[in-house]
């Protein structure tokens, strides 16, 4: 087991170190020795799918992982917005929003392909300041997030009853399915937040070949 990339498939309501923690618990339990664990790209805890772990000495190529594109399943709740941009923050329904045509909804997706730009979520890792945006979220500190330039490579409606819209997408490293579902909604003027995230592919690497978190865990 050391040295090596192993896929594991992330349940939800659990932390992208939660789940490196327990593996490297067992794996070190296993080899009588503590044995290096790392993740090459968090999820947030509500997500599910596809999270690479590097163990042994192959946490040293952790950044051949971080640039490689990324494909998504989200379903965006329309008509309500979240103070995160998903279930775990404060939900509050939008007023007079409407159900919406689907041609209108697919129309509108198809906008979002290509080159965009992003303004980085409160709710996020990334460090303000030397500090975790998150951090500084969770204590009521405004900050000025930065905006990056994202590229979706592909993105299409594969369901549809109102309020649940859900879709599939490629998209560049660094994008926040997250942004990209609250901007949908912000388009479509009724708002919206994700409330289901799977990643099911980075790079050549797909969630089919990954091994469930408890399957993982029982064989040890």
């Amino acid at each position: 087991m050391e040295d090596e990339i192993l896929l594991i498939d992330k349940p939800d309501k659990m932390s992208s170190f939660g789940v490196v923690a327990r593996v490297r618990r067992v794996l070190s339990q296993k080899a009588g020795k503590k044995v290096k664990v790392g993740h090459t790209g968090t999820l947030d805890p509500f997500a599910t799918g596809l999270l690479i772990l590097l163990v042994g000495k192959g946490t040293k190529k952790s950044g051949e992982f971080l640039k490689l594109d990324k494909k998504y399943e989200a379903t965006i709740r329309l008509g309500a917005k979240s103070t995160t941009g998903d279930p775990e923050g404060e939900i509050t329904a939008v007023e007079d929003a409407q159900e919406i045509d689907l041609e209108v909804i697919k129309k509108v997706v198809q906008e979002f392909r290509g080159k965009i730009k992003q303004r980085v979520p409160q709710y996020s890792a990334v460090k303000i300041n030397g500090q975790r945006a998150y951090k500084l979220a969770r204590e009521g500190k405004e900050v000025e997030m930065p905006v990056r330039e994202v590229e979706v490579y592909d993105i299409e409606v594969i369901d549809y009853a109102w309020p649940e819209l859900k879709i599939a997408c490629h998209v560049s490293s660094g994008t926040y399915v997250r942004t990209l579902g609250e901007d949908i909604g912000e388009k479509l003027g009724v708002g919206g937040y994700l409330t289901s995230l799977r990643r099911t592919e980075v790079g050549e690497y797909k969630v089919g070949d990954a091994t469930k978190l408890e399957e993982f865990l029982g064989g040890f």
